[in-house]
């Protein structure tokens, strides 16, 4: 039985809820980008009666090339995402990398994110279990869906049952990924809410040389058969123009297309769960 996580009134995940929206460009290339996007989510979403949470990045500590855009840094990133939770009213999440961000991303993330890279770092875990709030851990491209369960008990018993799991694809061969949709069930089958990261799973890591490349064109079938197995969230990064986007370019939507992914998804997901 997959225990609901409770972030507020209107976003809970789990169980036979809507599912949530976690959405929002790669990195915070400026903060126009960034405000002007999630105005757009924010609009969006209330139209079409989606929970949603603002996602950005403000370091990007994992690019190909050293002399990748990582993004403005902790201090002025999270300033940023402070603007839009009290902008929009929105809840905002971004990635932590270092076990002593966690506390200070806590004062202003309403959810924590634990990188695919980084999901096995035991004091990572632990530093962000101890802020006591949401922690979502994306499953490592190198892990087996089963695999999670150690996660999921290092939290745990750091003494945090605020749980997210989320798909990213799995490696299959050299810069390829695979979504197995069997891991969402199988994720899902160890109690928490399962999320699914319907971007970063058509990415091709490291597929341009010093850049990764990715296809787009497949993120609106793949989330379509997360939201037929039921999951309770789908994360998206957006962008006005990915083409010129300065991260993860070639795996992101269009933010004027957005509406026309989403709406086949609402349709899905109020189908399997009754709504």
């Amino acid at each position: 039985m997959t225990q609901k996580v409770i972030l507020n009134d209107t976003i809970v995940f789990g169980g036979m809820e809507p599912f949530v929206l976690i959405a929002g460009p790669c990195v915070m290339e400026d903060e126009k980008l960034v405000m002007e996007t999630a105005e757009h989510l924010k609009e969006l979403t209330t139209k079409l009666n989606i929970p949603f949470i603002f996602k950005a990045s403000y370091d990007k500590a994992n690019r190909s090339s050293i002399h990748s855009f990582r993004g403005p840094g902790l201090e002025k990133g999270l300033e940023m995402l402070a603007k839009v939770k009290e902008t929009f009213d929105v809840p905002v999440t971004s990635d932590i990398h270092e076990r002593a961000q966690a506390i200070v991303a806590a004062e202003v993330l309403d959810v924590l994110q634990i990188p695919a890279f980084l999901c096995r770092q035991t004091d990572l875990l632990v530093a962000a279990a101890e802020t006591g709030k949401i922690v979502n851990v994306k499953k490592g491209q190198f892990l087996a869906p089963w695999d999670m369960k150690n996660v999921v008990t290092k939290l745990r018993e750091s003494g945090n049952e605020q749980i997210l799991l989320t798909e990213r694809g799995s490696t299959f061969g050299y810069n390829n990924l695979v979504v197995d949709m069997r891991s969402l069930i199988t994720m899902q089958e160890l109690g928490v809410p399962v999320v699914f990261d319907a971007t970063h799973s058509v990415q091709i890591p490291g597929g341009n040389g010093t850049t990764t490349g990715g296809k787009r064109e497949f993120v609106p079938y793949l989330s379509r058969a997360a939201a037929a197995v039921g999951i309770s969230s789908i994360f998206m990064e957006v962008h006005p123009n990915p083409d010129e986007a300065m991260s993860d370019g070639p795996n992101m939507v269009k933010l004027a297309e957005l509406e026309e992914v989403l709406k086949p998804i609402v349709e899905i997901d109020a189908l399997v769960k009754n709504l």
